[in-house]
């Protein structure tokens, strides 16, 4: 259970009378801002980021992690895990990717929107947006991700939207539908591995038609992470009864997309679990902008009775293609 102190101010509500958006404050930050159908609600974060620091049912868990001891804390000059979503660039760069977002945003409420934007990063000449947009029943969230190229040199990166997931659930992605040899002979998607990925850990699981990990608090081996591509790629997180979805339509083959042909990232260490959707790689010039759009929904009751292929496709593809 989360607790929000008392609201401050109403600033909108969408037209259909649904969809409300109140500043408010949160974990210690006083600026935050949150948006609700009355069925689920999210919590962004103005005096850092832009970051959604919460996804969930209206007085029911988040599902996604909280670091408690950097919670209501600005202005460091390192980038802080925090958790929740966050906006990056990739390939990874031990540099670039991490450019501190400790301070303040602009936001802007427009019906049943709300648009935050950081400042250009001075590490790398970037603006970064994020963009909810929630619908008036239900519990579906189109997220919209911005990179404007401020700088006076084309920059060259793809969008990479990062979901940090609340300890203890399991992890689900769907890999395209699968075939039959000898009638299917054309390859269709990669599954990319990264010096630590280990195919015999215990939190991982390859199905045929799906792979699953585990998170898992207690864990004391290394991180997990493995990548894949799908057209219309999508993933999943079960935690308590709750299923948080994520998707993301690729706008092109594998070829260009980072980390040999990834639109689909899965990551998990002691601390959290993270869905990542990425872009493809694009030259971006001064002044042009950059977007990724993922939907998110939130599912209750569900339950996983057996971690195989048939059992998945009963409880999740109602849930996946029902948008």
């Amino acid at each position: 259970m989360h607790r929000l102190a008392t609201i401050l101010t109403v600033l909108t509500m969408s037209a259909s009378a649904a969809v409300k958006i109140e500043k408010t404050s949160y974990q210690g930050w006083p600026n935050c801002y949150r948006i609700s159908n009355g069925v689920v609600e999210a919590i962004i974060t103005g005096d850092v980021g832009p970051r959604v620091i919460r996804y969930g049912f209206v007085g029911g868990q988040n599902l996604f992690k909280e670091f408690k001891e950097q919670l209501g804390k600005s202005g460091e000059p390192e980038w802080q895990a925090r958790g929740g979503h966050r906006l990056w660039i990739a390939p990874e760069d031990p540099v670039k990717s991490y450019a501190p977002d400790n301070g303040p945003v602009h936001i802007e409420v427009r019906g049943d929107t709300i648009e935050m934007a950081e400042p250009v990063e001075a590490l790398t000449g970037l603006e970064k947006e994020i963009t909810l947009r929630m619908d008036a029943s239900g519990t579906g969230v189109e997220v919209t991700h911005q990179i404007r190229n401020a700088g006076q040199q084309p920059y060259e990166f793809a969008m990479w939207a990062l979901t940090m997931l609340a300890q203890g659930g399991t992890a689900i992605h769907g890999f395209p539908p699968r075939g039959h040899h000898p009638h299917d002979l054309q390859p269709t998607n990669p599954l990319t591995m990264w010096p630590y990925t280990n195919l015999a850990d215990s939190r991982l699981k390859l199905l045929q038609k799906y792979l699953v990990l585990r998170q898992d608090p207690k864990s004391t081996g290394d991180a997990e992470k493995l990548g894949s591509y799908g057209r219309d790629v999508w993933g999943a997180y079960l935690l308590n009864g709750d299923l948080f979805v994520k998707q993301a339509h690729a706008e092109a083959a594998p070829a260009a997309y980072p980390d040999f042909g990834c639109n689909f990232e899965t990551f998990t260490n002691a601390d959290f679990l993270e869905l990542e959707t990425l872009g493809p790689i694009r030259k971006v010039a001064p002044g042009e902008t950059a977007a990724h759009t993922e939907h998110w929904s939130l599912h209750k009751n569900v339950r996983i009775q057996k971690w195989d292929d048939a059992e998945l496709d009963r409880v999740l593809l109602p849930l996946v293609t029902g948008r």
